[in-house]
Formats: structure tokens, sequence, C-alpha cells
């Protein structure tokens, strides 16, 4: 999965985690990529098991943006 976005008003009511268990279910979502400059994004995959296999320095359009490549 490349990009889940929750409204800042709306977070922390769990739309995160029933968002992704559906990817996960559904869309057999096993890896996500986060921009390594968003923290909360981090925190969120990695208080939901997931961790780091793999970092680049540019974005997959070859821009200055670091990107993690987290799974389970």
């Amino acid at each position: 999965m490349e990009m889940l976005f929750i409204a800042s008003a709306e977070r922390g009511k769990g739309l995160g985690k029933q968002l992704l268990e559906r990817a996960e279910r559904d869309e057999k979502v096993e890896r996500v990529t986060v921009n390594e400059q968003n923290p909360q994004a981090i925190g969120f995959y990695e208080h939901m098991g997931f961790s780091v296999y793999k970092r680049t320095d540019l974005d997959e359009q070859g821009n200055p943006y670091p990107l993690l490549y987290m799974c389970r």
C-alpha cells in the first residue's frame, strides 16, 4: 500500500486501523511505503506491527523525499 491518509480531525478514532485491516484482508496488503519525514505515520505502522525493511533517499518519482518500506 502506498498511501493512506486520515484527516487530522478524524485521527485517533480507529479509522486508520480499520482501513489497514480491510486492505490486508480484502487486497492482501502486506507492505506499506511511508515518507520518512512523517513520524506520525511511521509510529502508526509500527504500532500496527510493521517494521522497516528498506529505505531510499528518493521517492518513486526521483524527488528528494526519503521513503521507508515496511512489512510485518
